[in-house]
């Protein structure tokens, strides 16, 4: 008798084992596949919650198994499997929740486990994809850059007398461009009425902020010479930051503040380098505070600009506003307040307002490349100017005209277009570095054989220090450093 108990014994505890080795193949099989597909003879209850909780980091795994429910701790996870009923310390929670030796622990479904993972994908995706776009588009800004630069040069060529020509049929060609753009994205639905009924202080300021800065940099460009502008102007990534820290919050690192310190260095050894020393005292402080100045009004119509399309995302409940609405009463508000400083832009030039239609009219007739010019020779004559004898102020030809002064124009709206994209998908600060690194490139270009331009200048001796300088700092600034992992 007492044989025959030992046996039942025995065959009932090989039993019990098999029943727990059976349980543990069930719940490593569930958590490799993330699936419960546990037999439901071996738990009584039909819905089987999988709670994940964070684990110790022993490396070992064990197994076992208590009053109907099996816990499979491994060195990252717990995941147990709960049946309705039974008695212990963790029956009887609510769903969702755990209390386990004073910790908490949180249940999830397998779906929402699979979703969540799907979604952290897809967010990494829209990030790459984001940075790529970025990228992309710093390129074609430092592209059109470039161009816009040498365009401007060579555009000068044909109206040499007649910059304050030019700088006016930009202002105003544009306002025409740019609406007839925003009216065609209008009616192909790019472009909605809720955008257009966005309030318009703030384009009212970008326009009053970008005509002060251009009329400033107009009186002290007429004065400083050509070194000392490039040089100056990059008082305008200085600007960015400190406004961008200021109306925006943000906070920059260490290596974003140092590799745009080196960007801006780079620029005024590959500049300064080729000038005479002393050339940024030639003209005077003020001129130079004044040409700073400018570039102050020109930061802050970029941060003002960056501050529309947040809070543009806002009121548009997670859409954007379009560029072109931006740009298209963003200069129209600048054409009004160029027309109402005309006096003094006329002054500036040395024009007299009452002479200022023959002045447009004799630059028109040599941007459309006929006449003879004989409304300056007239307006000479009568100014009596002892100065400046006719022959030599006044360009017999205007050769190049008008297809020069035209690729200007289209490549700077070209040139606008992008800068505004890029500041759209990025930040001011990438929009202003974009547009710094096309000064030294620019340098560079002129050093070659150009048409329409007389010699070709000379490459500075510091061109390649500088060129190093600011690649480094471009490098420094977009090199995100290392965090280490917390505890």
């Amino acid at each position: 008798m007492v044989q025959e108990l030992r046996g039942t014994s025995v065959k009932y505890t090989r039993c019990q084992s098999l029943l727990i080795d059976t349980m543990s193949a069930c719940c490593r099989l569930m958590a490799c596949r993330a699936v419960s597909t546990i037999a439901t003879h071996h738990i009584s209850s039909p819905q089987i919650p999988i709670h994940l909780c964070q684990l110790s980091r022993f490396p070992t795994i064990h197994q076992h198994y208590i009053q109907r429910k099996i816990v499979l701790t491994s060195r990252q996870w717990v995941i147990e499997a709960v049946g309705s009923g039974g008695t212990g310390p963790d029956i009887g929670a609510a769903d969702g929740e755990i209390h386990k030796n004073g910790k908490r622990c949180c249940s999830y479904p397998v779906e929402e486990v699979e979703k969540g993972s799907k979604e952290e994908e897809k967010f990494a995706n829209e990030k790459k994809d984001g940075m790529v776009k970025v990228v992309v588009a710093a390129v074609a800004t430092v592209v059109l850059g470039v161009g816009n630069r040498v365009l401007y040069k060579l555009a000068l060529v044909p109206l040499k007398q007649y910059p304050f020509f030019l700088a006016q049929l930009a202002t105003f060609g544009y306002v025409i461009v740019y609406f007839s753009i925003l009216f065609l994205r209008f009616r192909a639905g790019k472009v909605t009425v809720q955008m257009l009924a966005l309030p318009k202080a703030p384009y009212l300021a970008v326009g009053l902020l970008e005509a002060l800065g251009a009329v400033c940099g107009m009186a002290a460009g007429a004065i400083l010479s050509g070194a000392a502008i490039p040089i100056l102007s990059q008082s305008f990534l200085v600007w960015q930051l400190l406004l961008s820290f200021i109306f925006l919050g943000r906070r920059y690192r260490f290596n974003q503040l140092l590799g745009c310190s080196l960007v801006a260095a780079g620029v005024i050894i590959t500049v300064a380098s080729g000038s005479s020393a002393g050339s940024l005292m030639e003209a005077g402080i003020f001129w130079s505070l004044l040409m700073i100045l400018s570039f102050l009004f020109q930061a802050a119509d970029t941060v003002l600009k960056e501050i529309i399309f947040l809070e543009s995302a806002k009121r548009l409940k997670g859409g954007s506003v379009d560029l072109f609405v931006v740009n298209s009463f963003g200069s129209a508000f600048q054409a009004v307040f160029i027309c109402l400083l005309l006096p003094f832009l006329s002054k500036l030039w040395g024009i007299p307002f009452d002479q200022l239609p023959l002045y447009v009219k004799d630059g028109a007739a040599c941007f459309l490349n006929i006449g003879t010019g004989l409304g300056v020779r007239q307006f000479l004559t009568f100014l009596q100017l002892q100065t400046f004898s006719c022959q030599s102020f006044f360009n017999e030809g205007c050769d190049g005209a008008p297809l020069l002064p035209l690729l200007f124009v289209i490549v700077n709206m070209g040139y606008n277009v992008s800068l505004l994209h890029l500041l759209k998908i990025s930040s001011a600060v990438v929009s202003c570095l974009a547009s710094t690194v096309s000064v030294p490139i620019s340098v560079f270009l002129f050093t070659l054989p150009l048409p329409y331009l007389d010699a070709a200048a000379s490459l500075p001796p510091g061109f390649i220090a500088g060129a190093i300088t600011l690649v480094a700092g471009m490098f420094i600034y977009c090199c995100k450093p290392s965090i280490r992992p917390t505890k």
